[in-house]
């Protein structure tokens, strides 16, 4: 009785003998493979030259993206940069909201960018940032452990920006003294372009622009 090899017997023998085609170097000239790029029948050393190509232009493309990602980082880190060193240099308690929420702007290049604070000391109850919030705006803002991203659904906070253009989409970041207590203010970003603050973006370095805000605000507060 002859026993038939199929093609999974044979792959597991040349896999088990790496020294064949070795022995047999005359047949790696004989072995024809289509090419899926070129279209027609070439060498096994050809099809094999192929797959490296493609490998080696695979890794050209995860580096250039990796490289433009490491220059997305530095740029989003010279800014943050930038707009933490303005917060240090306002020269009154008063001026930091205002300060924190322009440099947002003009640093980052964001369309709105305002604030709200309850609890605020006293001596700055006056202010636009200690501006009345209702009891709901307060109660969404406590409710938050993370930055709110999406659609703009006639949120309160979204009114609290002064523009004429519709705010199509807004992220809202809590402020607060520490991750467990609760929020005394609400950092509203806001944007005419409903793709701007979407539920799926990664909100990683809002959550870091939350907490600086927060460390920076904490003076205006009547704890």
């Amino acid at each position: 009785m002859i026993n038939v090899m199929n093609s999974t017997d044979i792959a597991t023998y040349l896999i088990q003998n790496p020294d064949f085609f070795e022995e047999h170097a005359e047949l790696l000239s004989a072995v024809k493979l289509t090419s899926p790029v070129m279209g027609r029948t070439i060498s096994l050393q050809e099809r094999q030259m192929e797959v490296v190509r493609e490998k080696y232009r695979a890794l050209e493309l995860r580096l250039s993206e990796l490289m433009r990602i490491a220059e997305e980082n530095h740029d989003i880190s010279q800014k943050f940069q930038a707009w933490t060193r303005a917060l240090l240099l306002a020269r009154n308690d008063v001026d930091l909201p205002f300060v924190l929420t322009q440099g947002l702007q003009d640093i980052f290049q964001l369309p709105h960018a305002t604030l709200r604070l309850w609890n605020v000391a006293p001596e700055f109850s006056h202010t636009w940032f200690a501006a009345p919030a209702s009891e709901d705006a307060i109660l969404f803002a406590k409710g938050l452990t993370t930055p709110f991203c999406g659609p703009n659904q006639d949120f309160e906070a979204a009114s609290w920006i002064e523009t004429s253009a519709p705010v199509q989409s807004i992220a809202m970041l809590p402020l607060r003294l520490s991750p467990t207590s609760p929020a005394f203010g609400l950092l509203v970003l806001g944007s005419p372009d409903p793709a701007r603050y979407t539920k799926n973006m990664a909100t990683d370095f809002l959550v870091n622009i939350a907490d600086t805000s927060s460390a920076a605000l904490t003076c205006l507060i009547d704890i």
